[in-house]
């Protein structure tokens, strides 16, 4: 797998490198921001330190999002809970703090790229649409509409809309959203799904396009 390591400390990401290429990758190094928006289009795989000379990380994370669905994982120094909440929200799919062993990096690779696949796979299925009123969501081209108006949604925005719209009469939990959306489930990360929650509706531009059930979590409403 091709494979982009952002980090502005040359020591770090070089010892990076070598880990991912005892394990089969194909490997390049950006110290900067400016670098990896150069680079970022060749990769499979990108691998951001936030911390950065020239761009806050976010922004990075932000842009590329923006612009592709390669998968980007925040390998930082940035630790605390808030930290890990900005990051997932600026697009990254998922977040390993420093420092980190190598089979939990591994681990966490092998998990975004799966989810990767299957996200894929599902948006082959012709039959892979759900028509909720006048909001359409369709997997095969990861599109979200309403009405006429295309709506644009990051991954994991996607993947949180799709799993409320696919069982509209149910009330997932947080906790299962973390489950399936990021695969980490983590209690503290909660925070997550509702900083998400609150960006589709804002996106949707009705709050009741989701319903919050107080104490338990989510479920579609009628907008």
């Amino acid at each position: 797998m091709r494979v982009l390591v952002v980090d502005k400390d040359h020591q770090a990401a070089e010892t990076l490198a070598l880990c991912l290429k005892k394990h089969g990758h194909r490997v390049r190094v950006a110290e900067t921001a400016a670098a990896a928006l150069e680079l970022y289009g060749c990769a499979e795989l990108v691998l951001i330190e936030l911390e950065l000379s020239d761009l806050d990380g976010l922004e990075l994370c932000r842009t590329i999002r923006a612009n592709s669905t390669t998968p980007v994982i925040a390998v930082t120094s940035r630790t605390t809970e808030l930290d890990r909440v900005l990051g997932l929200s600026a697009g990254a799919d998922d977040y390993l703090p420093k420092p980190y062993g190598q089979h939990e990096l591994m681990a966490r690779i092998d998990a975004v790229m799966r989810r990767v696949k299957l996200a894929q796979d599902a948006g082959s299925a012709a039959e892979k649409v759900i028509d909720h009123g006048p909001l359409r969501i369709d997997a095969s081209a990861r599109e979200v509409r309403l009405g006429e108006r295309l709506v644009a949604v990051t991954r994991k925005e996607f993947d949180l809309l799709w799993l409320l719209a696919s069982r509209p009469d149910e009330v997932v939990s947080r906790a299962h959203i973390l489950d399936r959306v990021w695969d980490f489930g983590a209690p503290t990360a909660s925070r997550t799904v509702d900083t998400h929650v609150n960006t589709l509706r804002n996106k949707l531009g009705n709050r009741s396009w989701i319903v919050t059930v107080r104490g338990i979590g989510f479920r579609m409403g009628q907008g």
